[in-house]
């Protein structure tokens, strides 16, 4: 697990982690305060960063300082019910064709955050099932990719196709990471029993400007490197029509974009951030399309397009949420 505040959170965390059904494995903190906040104990390895190097790079120096043949991801806000891991190990040892599992992600005892991920066309990712009752999701089933809240990953997979992409930063990572993995045919699996209680975007803000920057510029960065040639010409126009969603439920008070002016934040900044996103994306696009090219992949683009549709979610609902 990666943190920046070294707070309560995280020592209600780590409690959850001791108190698993399941014993033989090792717990690695990620210290990116650049403040050595993290005390090491018999039972918890601390990796200190000096500066914070983003999400998925610290989780990549504890992927690397592992040699477990699983890898589970949690974030410090994140308290996981004592057979977390129990339920993962046991999803994902179905069949060695299953690389990555979903937990089920809860707000609290009546709302989800995720059970497993979706995504809209124009890049975005969302949350399957987010804000409905833990109830409506109870059954194991495939799923396109887990939320990295609260993940596991198989090392061989890993090991073939590469960690998270550090250029994200924060945000998208898990998205990116995961349709690279059902490129080469490796496949999810929700694991309903597999239960976190999440305190939503506690590291960045539920609706920051900082949020809504990494966001839109990574779901570009998605795109660029993991949609099919013939999706890219529609991006423009799925992006076009949740912008408008947008617009229209914030003037009703709703969703994401009205959680953001309620938090304190400048509506008027939002069209400057999405341009920087895309100035972003322009400097560095030859980058992001060379690690397209370098990219493991056993689906063809008619199997990948279909995996596509089957887990997507439209731009009116992405806005809603």
């Amino acid at each position: 697990m990666v943190t920046l505040h070294a707070d309560e959170p995280l020592e209600a965390c780590l409690r959850s982690l001791r108190d698993q059904t399941i014993t033989d494995f090792d717990i690695i903190v990620v210290d990116n305060s650049g403040r050595r906040l993290v005390a090491p104990d018999a039972a918890t390895q601390v990796i200190y960063n000096d500066r914070n190097l983003g999400f998925g790079a610290a989780v990549n120096q504890a992927f690397r300082a592992s040699t477990s043949p699983f890898i589970a991801t949690l974030n410090d806000d994140a308290v996981a019910e004592p057979r977390w891991l129990e339920s993962l190990l046991g999803a994902i040892e179905q069949r060695y064709e299953i690389g990555m599992c979903a937990s089920q992600v809860r707000l609290d005892a009546e709302r989800l955050d995720s059970a497993g991920m979706l995504i809209c066309r124009d890049g975005t990712s969302k949350q399957r099932g987010h804000l409905e009752p833990p109830s409506a999701y109870s059954r194991p089933q495939e799923v396109l990719l887990p939320s990295a809240s609260a993940a596991l990953y198989r090392r061989d997979m890993l090991d073939e196709i590469g960690l998270f992409d550090e250029d994200f930063f924060l945000y998208c990572e898990d998205t990116d990471l995961g349709l690279r993995a059902r490129w080469a045919a490796w496949e999810c699996r929700y694991a309903p029993n597999a239960v976190v209680e999440h305190r939503y975007s506690h590291s960045a803000g539920k609706a920051s400007g900082l949020k809504a920057y990494f966001v839109e510029r990574n779901r570009l960065y998605v795109i660029f490197k993991n949609f099919p040639v013939d999706f890219l010409a529609l991006v423009p126009f799925y992006a076009i029509a949740r912008y408008f969603w947008h617009a229209v439920f914030a003037l009703q008070g709703r969703g994401t974009a009205a959680s953001y002016g309620r938090e304190g934040n400048s509506m008027a900044k939002l069209p400057w951030l999405v341009l920087r996103a895309h100035a972003e994306l322009t400097r560095h696009a030859f980058r992001v399309w060379r690690r397209r090219r370098t990219m493991k992949r056993r689906l063809t683009p008619k199997q990948f397009r279909k995996l596509l549709r089957f887990y997507s979610i439209g731009p009116k609902q992405v806005a809603a949420l």
